[in-house]
């Protein structure tokens, strides 16, 4: 079958090139990275603000790289260079905007199908990450409010009042990077964001000092509602209050929907698989941020494609430490 690539791998971000790259100076050939945005590392290119640090030790869990994939810290832009110049050096095929709906596997090989085509390989990868798919609240959102709902700075405008829901970095970061030219509070259910690396609450701290940013700390949101074309945030234990926008940073979700079309076994909402991250369907792999409890080390995406590497030519030694 000359159209049967060795492998194929769904999502091209960190876990995704390092599979591609460790597999080919394993000797793999005859590879496809399958990427449903324009480029590679979607998540890096949306969610991250321009020069915000990408580092090696992801909120201060340290990881030893195992493979030959030589990372550093180092900026948004440097980081999208460093993964620019590695695939260019080796011989991956990088479709873009094709998004998988399913992969079944049949007589011993994998159809990966996708939007009018589909790709046969012999094993896949799956890294599809969490904020490729941001959590969104459990009330209803009203449909007249929905063009002042982001998951993102998309869209937003200078002079806005704007209110930031969330309790983790990108909130922090989102907020810190929109108080500059708006008025912004942030709304978290905690008393404390203890989730964020301490450059961000540092900052945080910082901006609240200096009366650029306002907490809303302890309290949920009940629900939306329109204000005369703006937004009121109905708070469970405080008066509700109405603002231009509102952004939520709460996190990603697995795509339970996707996996288990493709008979992917999960467990207490991550995707099943073994050492070598191979699932329940011999061939079928999972790397990167969805198999983690919370997403986010680049460090721990590349191991996890060293390791597939190593698993599917049988030839080199992995630290497990």
């Amino acid at each position: 079958m000359s159209d049967m690539y060795e492998l194929a791998i769904v999502g091209a971000g960190p876990a995704g090139i390092a599979t591609a790259v460790e597999s080919y100076l394993q000797g793999v050939r005859n590879i496809v990275l399958l990427e449903k945005e324009a480029n590679h590392n979607s998540t890096i290119r949306k969610f991250y603000k321009d020069n915000k640090r990408v580092d090696v030790d992801w909120k201060g869990q340290k990881v030893e790289l195992d493979g030959r994939i030589y990372f550093v810290d180092g900026t948004k832009e440097s980081t999208l260079d460093f993964f620019d110049e590695i695939l260019e050096h080796h011989s991956v095929e990088l479709q873009t905007h094709v998004e998988v709906a399913s992969i079944k596997k049949e007589d011993g090989y994998f159809e990966v199908f996708m939007s009018g085509k589909s790709v046969k390989a012999k094993n896949v990868v799956v890294t599809i990450g969490r904020m490729g798919k941001p959590n969104k609240p459990e009330y209803k959102v009203p449909i007249s409010l929905r063009k002042k709902i982001g998951y993102t700075l998309d869209g937003c405008d200078e002079g806005e009042k704007v209110l930031v829901v969330g309790g983790g970095d990108s909130a922090l970061e989102y907020a810190l990077e929109l108080s500059g030219k708006n008025e912004v509070s942030i709304c978290y259910r905690g008393e404390t964001f203890h989730r964020a690396n301490p450059t961000n609450q540092t900052n945080i701290a910082n901006a609240i000092i200096n009366k650029k940013i306002s907490l809303i700390l302890g309290v949920n949101i009940d629900g939306l509602e329109d204000d005369d074309g703006r937004v009121k945030a109905l708070f469970n234990e405080a008066p509700p209050e109405s603002f231009d926008r509102v952004v939520y940073a709460i996190g990603g979700t697995t795509p339970s929907g996707f996996l288990s079309g493709s008979g992917i076994r999960e467990i207490n909402g991550k995707p099943f698989h073994d050492e070598n991250y191979e699932t329940n369907v011999k061939g079928l792999f999972v790397a990167g941020d969805i198999t983690q409890e919370s997403g986010g080390s680049i460090a721990l995406g590349l191991n996890h494609g060293y390791a597939i590497a190593c698993y599917i030519k049988g030839d080199c030694v992995i630290s497990r430490g």
